[in-house]
């Protein structure tokens, strides 16, 4: 018995709007006694049942759920709100994404559709990616994925229980009293909500840095989106009694690297247009000038902007954003949000509408500010065929940070600068280390924003499975794709769509072959996974291929020195934090040697990494020590620099026995020492 699907057939389950996502001519094998897909079947009246339930209506658990239709297995969605996409279709239409190259899988897939989407064409694996685009076109692709796989997606569902036997979770119960059962869960949410009712470990705010050894953790006063004109932070200017302008911080700014629980900024990602059908920018109703004060002094003394982002997404529509000391980052107003009810939620995500509402309003039409500013401003306005439900205003609140899992393997700034030890990954990240500011603060009587951070990374590191699965014994079926485990900072990295979309597809296989081999997610077999996850077209390390390899940083354990070697990272496409040279002096006594530990014996390409400078040596001898005995190559390093480049391949003993030894003889410029990588051949 077979059932053909409308385009966008809506059910009406309770309180939940339920969208069978099928397709005019697309027969889906179905329940005889219910009429559902085939595995997705009503046990009882209320209860829905499938082999994976996905939490959160995400770009990440839209991927998690087509990827198990792809197993052949039943999947369902369950969101709290009514928006499916999340940021992807909620006006982050100018994808943040690092290494593009480095996406693979069903994100890959996915920009491509959209590509093919604008162009015309067919979808193909070798097609373009277009990671530029408008968010109905996000939707409609989206749409296309669910349509496709037949995944239902139950809206305005939200969590009020959840059932467990042991360790494992057998059940999630909503507001509307529906129970969705199966024996696979996956949390696909921005603020880790399933997650934190099954009991997992969780952390919110930043860590210092004391805690896993980092550098750019904790408070940060810096100079990104920073005020760079004095700006008096008092209600009556130059006088304390009469108390802090809205939006500061009465609290002293602690050290620089301490932690605390502060979360950094929210916004919404708008979508404006010049077109004449433009929507003018409302003015909310708790509008407040005051709240504007601050920005208003800021021109005063003499700031002309920008005062947001306007990125082109093509139809003549942008993704704007936050820009600038004052802007649309709604600063210090989020940080009871991660952990808050639903009341108190809908309460904080409406003081941020009306804020940046409001703030455009100002922008656009308050006399006290330059004829300039008001009239570029007002030549601005929503865009009439976006967000039609929400009169133009994006109906998706950036959570940009909210809990964040504890698991066996914490993701931090080592990782993103390379220098971790993930042998599991599941997936690249690849974005900047990236933190808005988390608040508001006094300093020497002027206004300071705090928080900010913006530190690239040397290219695509991997994610490690340990980090998107709870500690072993807390939760055995339950995966996390989006609120991962990681430490504030590498999170900043990590918190990119594309990412959310890598990781959702990698929790679904994982599900898939835990189901199949009757194991914990804990006990999946991780090479299979990586085999499936390889032949799905995820990338799982870079440049692609070097899976399994060592990489020894001149920051790690395995590094010998013998002379003199300065610290620097003056000259960028570094490994980790650093490099180290030999100052250009003590030739022949300085040495530098990476002893890497490598699992097994066998041929490894040993390839050598330095950033590279006019004034480094052209003629550096290096010492390659293996099963054969020493091999000595000379390489140049006035160019090359930031790259991994091959030294040729060896055979090694397994363990310690091998090295790469740096020589300073005769050479004819600063040598310098960064990172040597073994991989497997």
């Amino acid at each position: 018995m077979s059932t053909v699907f409308g385009r966008r057939q809506l059910l009406r389950l309770g309180g939940a709007t339920l969208v069978i996502a099928g397709t005019a001519g697309f027969h889906q094998p179905t329940q005889a006694s219910t009429g559902r897909p085939a595995g997705l079947a009503e046990l009882a009246a209320g209860t829905v049942t499938a082999d994976l339930v996905v939490y959160g209506a995400t770009s990440a658990g839209i991927m998690a759920a087509v990827q198990m239709r792809r197993m052949g297995r039943t999947a369902l969605i369950v969101d709290p709100g009514g928006h499916v996409g999340g940021l992807t279709t909620g006006g982050l239409g100018y994808t943040d994404s690092g290494t593009s190259a480095a996406i693979g899988g069903l994100a890959a897939e996915f920009y491509r559709r959209v590509h093919a989407h604008y162009a015309g064409t067919p979808v193909t694996p070798t097609a373009p990616m277009r990671l530029v685009f408008e968010p109905h076109v996000a939707a409609e692709v989206f749409a296309d994925l669910l349509t496709e796989y037949a995944v239902p997606v139950y809206l305005n569902a939200r969590l009020t229980t959840v059932q467990r036997t042991g360790d494992r979770i057998t059940g999630i119960v909503t507001d509307n009293g529906q129970l969705f059962t199966g024996p696979m869960f996956v949390d696909a949410s921005y603020e880790g909500d399933l997650m934190a009712a099954a009991g997992v470990t969780y952390t919110v705010g930043r860590e210092a840095n004391s805690v896993y050894g980092e550098t750019i953790n904790g408070v940060q006063l810096r100079t990104g989106h920073q005020f760079t004109l004095p700006v008096d932070p008092y209600v009556v200017a130059g006088s304390p009694a009469s108390g802090l302008l809205p939006g500061i911080s009465v609290a002293p700014v602690a050290r620089n690297g301490s932690g605390d629980e502060l979360i950094q900024a929210y916004n919404f990602r708008m979508c404006l247009t010049r077109s004449a059908d433009r929507i003018p920018f409302p003015r909310p109703d708790g509008y407040d000038p005051a709240d504007y004060e601050l920005l208003l002094r800021y021109v005063q003394a003499g700031y002309p902007g920008p005062f947001y982002t306007t990125h082109s997404v093509g139809g003549g529509k942008t993704d704007s954003n936050n820009n600038g000391a004052f802007s649309t980052d709604f600063i210090g107003a989020n940080h009871a949000y991660p952990t808050a009810t639903w009341a108190q939620r809908e309460s904080i995500v409406a003081a941020h509408r009306t804020y940046q509402q409001g703030l455009m309003w100002f922008l656009a039409n308050d006399p006290r500010l330059p004829t300039t500013v008001r009239s570029a401003t007002a030549a601005w306005g929503l865009a009439a065929d976006e967000f039609g439900a929400t009169g133009g205003w994006p109906p998706q609140l950036y959570v940009r940070e909210a809990r964040r899992m504890i698991s066996g393997y914490v993701l931090t700034e080592r990782d993103c600068r390379g220098s971790g030890q993930v042998t599991d990954s599941v997936g690249l990240a690849s974005y900047t280390m990236d933190s808005h500011n988390c608040q508001r603060v006094v300093v020497d009587g002027q206004v300071r924003n705090e928080g900010d951070v913006q530190v690239g990374v040397p290219g695509p590191y991997p994610i490690s499975y340990r980090s998107i699965v709870p500690t072993a014994g807390q939760c055995a079926n339950l995966l996390v794709p989006v609120c991962l485990s990681a430490s504030h900072i590498a999170y900043g990295s990590i918190r990119m769509e594309p990412v959310f979309m890598i990781l959702g597809q990698s929790a679904a296989t994982a599900a898939s072959l835990a189901l199949a081999a009757g194991t914990s997610v804990q006990q999946v077999d991780v090479p299979a996974l990586q085999a499936r996850l390889r032949a799905d077209g995820q990338l799982l390390s870079w440049p692609p291929g070097g899976e399994g390899a060592i990489v020894v940083d001149n920051a790690a354990l395995g590094v010998t020195r013998a002379g003199t070697w300065l610290a620097s990272s003056a000259i960028g496409g570094y490994h980790g934090i650093d490099y180290e040279h030999d100052d250009n002096t003590g030739k022949g006594v300085n040495r530098f040697r990476f002893t890497p530990t490598l699992p097994t014996a066998g041929a490894w390409t040993v390839q050598l990494r330095w950033t590279a400078n006019a004034n480094r040596a052209s003629n550096v001898p290096v010492d390659i020590t293996h099963d054969g005995g020493t091999t000595t190559t000379v390489v140049d390093q006035r160019g090359s620099g930031g790259q991994w480049v091959a030294l040729g391949t060896y055979a090694f003993p397994a363990g310690t026995a091998g090295s790469v030894l740096i020589r300073t003889d005769a050479t004819d410029g600063y040598v310098v020492a960064d990172a040597a990588r073994f991989v497997p051949a």
